[in-house]
């Protein structure tokens, strides 16, 4: 069987959060995060990074929470049987996030799989901090910028 460099690129990157991801909160995809976004479902963006890459760009509508400070009580204005979607770079630090809103009790808590990277690789909107539509993600860092396949990498 014959893989595109661009599937088996989805491969390694498939691999690669199979090794970072604890599977401890349920992750949702970018198709699908998207699917619900468009039905106007109802749900919570968590944007979970730090305040220099959601400045960069962020899914629309996500609300900000910086990764180093963030706790539960922060969101206690969001109804605990609310669908809530967590997401950062490439899902890692969203995941450690969800841990701790499903410890608060929160019941619908989703971890976007593959991140901001995947949201952006599949062909979705993100904006800058003027809610503008931009191609511009923030990487992290140059190491973890191998991954986004689609848009234009900052990370300083």
């Amino acid at each position: 069987m014959f893989l595109s460099h661009q599937s088996f690129g989805q491969f390694l990157y498939d691999q690669k959060l199979k090794l970072l991801y604890k599977n401890t909160v349920p992750v949702i995809s970018a198709a699908t995060l998207n699917h619900l976004v468009a039905q106007k479902a109802p749900v919570y963006l968590l944007d979970i990074r730090s305040p220099r890459e959601y400045a960069v760009s962020h899914l629309p509508g996500a609300r900000f929470f910086n990764y180093d400070t963030f706790e539960p009580a922060q969101v206690k204005n969001i109804p605990k049987n609310a669908r809530v979607v967590v997401y950062c770079a490439v899902g890692v630090r969203s995941e450690e996030a969800g841990e701790k809103l499903k410890k608060a009790g929160y019941k619908q808590v989703h971890n976007l799989y593959g991140g901001i990277f995947s949201w952006k690789n599949e062909g979705f909107l993100v904006v800058n901090a003027r809610q503008q539509p931009t191609d511009s993600v923030h990487t992290y860092n140059k190491y973890w910028s191998v991954w986004l396949r689609k848009g234009i990498k900052v990370y300083e």
